[in-house]
């Protein structure tokens, strides 16, 4: 009994947490692979944008994911001019979620299990919170992954000039902000990232009161 009033009070602590604003800094690990040939900014650094038939089919919905996308690469030099692009843009973004192989509070059945997300969906497509809890017994909580990607190519060759990827899983969702911290973590070194895969953090200050 006393096991449960304590992880009953636990419960309420990060209740209060979420309700109060989430006032701690949070971090994002990214799993970052990146792939290069330009040796410098392009000249001019423009693009245009590319669609795949997917995404023109589902345009609205994605359109938020392209508008975090061409911010994420504003803010390294790039800027989108269709008429005089140098370069041809593809925006990739995926979403999934799993059970994980293990988790060290698995069977416990004390331990709370608490989620908070932002989604969009549904036939009016509004976007939404909603956050829950219960006392899960007989599985671990539901593992979300969320992997962006930006393939540039020369526009007059259409050769591929830089290809790269960001994913982040964890345990918490907040589609679809999640992206555009997915698409900053893409594009560190830009346009002459380090070798090889590497972790990319990302640390979020606690929203003004």
């Amino acid at each position: 009994m006393k096991t449960l009033r304590c992880a009953f009070s636990i419960t309420l602590a990060v209740a209060a947490l979420m309700l109060g604003g989430c006032a701690v800094t949070r971090t994002v690990d990214s799993a970052v692979h990146s792939y290069s040939t330009l040796a410098a900014l392009p000249s001019p650094p423009t693009y245009r944008l590319e669609r795949l038939p997917s995404q023109q089919a589902q345009a609205a919905s994605f359109a938020p994911i392209e508008a975090m996308a061409q911010q994420s690469l504003a803010r390294v030099g790039l800027q989108r001019d269709d008429a005089h692009a140098k370069l041809v843009l593809q925006v990739g973004a995926q979403a999934s979620y799993a059970t994980p192989a293990y988790w060290p509070y698995y069977g416990d059945p004390f331990y709370p299990r608490w989620g908070l997300g932002l989604g969009y969906g549904g036939h009016g497509g509004r976007w939404g919170w909603g956050m829950g809890g219960s006392w899960m017994m007989d599985r671990p909580p539901t593992l979300y992954r969320r992997e962006a990607s930006l393939v540039l190519r020369d526009a007059a060759t259409q050769q591929i000039v830089y290809e790269t990827s960001a994913v982040h899983e964890d345990v918490w969702t907040t589609d679809p902000a999640i992206f555009g911290i997915l698409f900053d973590a893409a594009l560190t070194g830009f346009p002459q990232p380090p070798a090889g895969p590497r972790q990319v953090r990302t640390t979020l200050a606690p929203p003004a009161p």
